[in-house]
């Protein structure tokens, strides 16, 4: 069973869709194994806390910090700059950070702990349309 989830974004952040994963999985009623896996090289997947929203904001923190912008002097050696400052840094979180995840399915639920949501973690500034691609088995 595949489908495809498409996911807006309003620049970086995580933006969750763990509810629109078990909307999708609520007509299996078995035991299986959910890949996730998102088309594009500039944006990450993330099975994080979705309890406090402080954690999202401290991760979006942590990774501008450690990948600024390409026009920030700690970034001059980057060649890849005609796209924005933005793009480079993009894909390279996107390197540092899973692109796919597999997640356990139980009765048609999938197996999470009590605070962990799934995540499509955008590394770029403007807004897109990102696709995440989902087979069960």
């Amino acid at each position: 069973m595949q489908t495809e989830f498409a996911i807006s974004t309003q620049g970086p952040g995580l933006y969750e869709f763990t509810l629109d994963l078990r909307h999708w999985l609520n007509s299996v009623d078995r035991d299986g194994v959910l890949t996730l896996f998102v088309r594009h090289t500039s944006c990450s997947l993330l099975i994080q806390e979705n309890a406090d929203p402080e954690v999202q904001t401290d991760l979006s923190a942590f990774f501008d910090r450690l990948v600024p912008p390409s026009d920030h002097p700690a970034m001059a050696y980057l060649r890849h700059t005609y796209e924005g400052p933005d793009d480079m840094p993009a894909h390279i979180k996107a390197a540092l950070m899973p692109v796919s995840l597999s997640i356990p399915v139980a009765s048609g639920r999938p197996v999470l702990g009590t605070w962990q949501g799934v995540y499509l973690f955008e590394h770029r500034t403007a807004p897109h349309l990102r696709k995440v691609a989902a087979h069960f088995a």
